[in-house]
């Protein structure tokens, strides 16, 4: 047990110490020109020496925002503004998939048109109309992994409730750090590695693994070289489905932040009591009486 625990705070430091060794460095990760600093980032992205010095950046947090509730608040608040302003921005993507399906519909069924340009000037991009249409499943991509926290904060998910209702305010406050730590930042950071991996995984060659340690990798700099994932389904339709397993690890990345904001956010009302449930709290306002009930009881 001792040895553990004695494991435990030797990574926890480890980590920390490391963050400000990475932060004096960036060169020696993020210098890809040298292909031993791009393989040392694919590392290090989804390392145990990523996830203690992301453990004590919130051990830290928490601890500063117990000694000074202003400033855990101020933590909270900007998270739920970053995840608002991302979910409200990228929103918009389902306008432009309705627009694009819009477009593609006429000028293929209409016109007969076999391919769709835009550009200024003399840049001018041209996809076959196929191209355009099997694209559509980006912005649904897009709405699905950017939106999410963003619909976390508005409380837009469904919620499947044997025990919550009923409970009392601080209940529900324990209910939900405990969602928070068992649940959803466990999920997200066995998300994060999978996708961290597949990703990479289609970017460069030779492929990198899971299992791969830091030396292996370091041996097979000078063969590493960039080979990006462009094969679509057909030969003139979608190709940038790499696009798609970035919005993997950016969802895991973003809904990972937002159990931080949860936690946080939970902890707090649960100090302050009933009086500050939902404060600064930055809803959007729907403009109906009956859509905002219907809001509410979701």
């Amino acid at each position: 047990m001792l040895e553990a625990l004695s494991w435990f705070f030797i990574e926890l430091w480890s980590g920390f110490s490391g963050i400000f060794i990475a932060l004096a460095n960036p060169s020696a990760w993020l210098a890809w020109e040298d292909r031993e600093n791009l393989m040392r980032f694919v590392y290090y992205g989804a390392s145990s020496e990523l996830f203690f010095a992301t453990l004590s950046i919130f051990i830290g947090i928490l601890i500063a925002g117990l000694i000074h509730r202003p400033f855990l608040w101020g933590v909270v608040r900007s998270i739920e503004f970053g995840q608002n302003w991302l979910g409200r921005f990228f929103a918009w993507a389902g306008l432009v998939m309705v627009l694009q399906q819009v477009m593609v519909v006429f000028l293929q069924g209409l016109f007969r048109e076999s391919a769709i340009s835009f550009g200024v000037g003399d840049i001018i991009f041209t996809r076959d109309v196929s191209w355009w249409s099997e694209g559509l499943k980006l912005y649904n991509a897009m709405i699905v992994a950017l939106c999410v926290a963003y619909t976390f904060v508005q409380g837009g998910h469904v919620r499947v409730d044997l025990f919550y209702a009923g409970a009392s305010f601080r209940t529900k406050r324990v209910i939900d750090m405990i969602g928070s730590m068992l649940f959803m930042m466990p999920v997200m950071v066995i998300i994060w590695l999978f996708a961290w991996f597949f990703m990479w995984r289609n970017m460069i060659t030779p492929p990198v693994s899971a299992t791969d340690n830091l030396e292996r990798l370091m041996t097979r700099a000078r063969a590493v070289r960039w080979n990006i994932e462009t094969i679509g389904f057909s030969p003139s339709g979608f190709d940038a489905y790499i696009l798609f397993k970035v919005l993997i690890v950016s969802f895991a990345g973003l809904m990972f932040v937002m159990a931080w904001s949860w936690f946080y956010r939970s902890l707090l009302e649960f100090i302050e009591g009933p009086e500050s449930e939902g404060k600064y709290l930055d809803k959007d306002r729907l403009g109906d009486e009956i859509a905002e009930t219907a809001a509410e009881i979701h």
